[in-house]
């Protein structure tokens, strides 16, 4: 059965790296739904989140051809329940009355999010949260007009004390 399957790689921060990774799921014929890079705690290291959908052969294909890529440190899958998973929004939404600017504040204050820019037209809110949250304030706004948006995909850590086993 197909479904979503989120997963962490630490990877050496060098040039071609993320390259390579996307390559790998180019060439085994692999969808990325989102992916997201960035350092960690550790300058030289960096987390890459990959979001895939597939059913678990897939998944297990996806890991063991990861943790052949040289500069790959461990990959891991971060099961829903046992990770936090956010993804931020960047939302411009056309607003050319106060009324207008009013409902969108109302809004974006019950999503818990915050209006980051505002101008004679328009607004843009950013939201954080899971997919479905996102989603349903765009739901929300779309009818007023939404001009642009950006959305970063997700990005994920693991529940509890960190693991400091590489799996290589």
């Amino acid at each position: 059965m197909e479904h979503r399957h989120v997963i962490s790689a630490l990877v050496l921060n060098k040039p071609g790296v993320l390259q390579r990774i996307s390559g790998l799921f180019t060439r085994r014929g692999f969808n990325i739904s989102s992916i997201t890079v960035g350092t960690t705690e550790n300058p030289q290291v960096s987390r890459v989140t990959i979001e895939v959908n597939g059913d678990d052969r897939i998944l297990e294909q996806v890991i063991k051809q990861l943790n052949k890529l040289i500069d790959v440190i461990k990959v891991s899958e971060l099961e829903e329940k046992k990770s936090v998973q956010r993804e931020l929004c960047l939302i411009k939404v056309y607003a050319p009355t106060e009324s207008a600017k009013s409902q969108i504040i109302q809004y974006t204050s019950i999503f818990r999010g915050n209006v980051v820019d505002l101008s004679p037209e328009s607004l843009i809110v950013e939201i954080t949260g899971g997919e479905d949250k996102i989603n349903a304030f765009i739901e929300l706004v779309k009818p007023l007009g939404i001009k642009e948006m950006a959305r970063t995909g997700i990005t994920a850590l693991a529940r509890g004390p960190k693991i400091l086993k590489p799996n290589k």
